[in-house]
């Protein structure tokens, strides 16, 4: 399977938050995640938390990456990627009540299939994984059970690579 990799680079004002998620949607939708698609919203708010994380807390330039087709065989993995140039490693925090701040590596970890954070360079990466699922093993039309080795495309209600 072929890896896609794209990336933008990301500036540190807050409002380069907006910006990545208007480019990250356009190009789920080149890669066949369709914006109405619960797969694409998710993986939308973890790039805003990943880029609101990267440029209020380090106040650097972000390099945002989207890898398509990294994981599973079957189903494939996106892979999102911000590298900042600050080597401090990421502070989970807790959110009480209504605080306003402290909750984004907390959706990363409830959202994300797996995530986490390597040195690069002079900086970091913090990263996370979203595998695009396939529908439930079941009966398909005839009676012929669905299971491994079948495309995507070929289970109804399935995501298309």
């Amino acid at each position: 399977m072929q890896v896609l990799q794209v990336q933008l680079e990301v500036g540190p004002d807050p409002a380069e938050v907006g910006r990545a998620r208007r480019w990250a949607r356009s190009r789920l939708a080149g890669s066949g995640i369709g914006d109405d698609e619960p797969l694409a919203e998710t993986l939308v708010l973890l790039i805003s938390e990943l880029v609101t994380n990267a440029v209020v807390h380090t106040g650097c330039p972000a390099v945002l990456r989207m890898l398509f087709g990294a994981g599973a065989a079957e189903a494939g993995t996106v892979r999102v990627e911000v590298a900042d140039t600050c080597a401090r490693p990421p502070r989970p925090r807790h959110a009480d009540g209504d605080d306003t701040n402290g909750r984004g590596l907390e959706l990363v970890d409830g959202l994300a299939d797996r995530w986490g954070w390597r040195p690069e360079g002079a900086g970091k990466s913090i990263w996370c994984e979203v595998d695009r699922c396939v529908a439930p093993r079941s009966p398909a039309p005839g009676g012929v059970a669905v299971g491994p080795g079948v495309p995507a495309a070929m289970v109804p209600g399935a995501y298309s690579a």
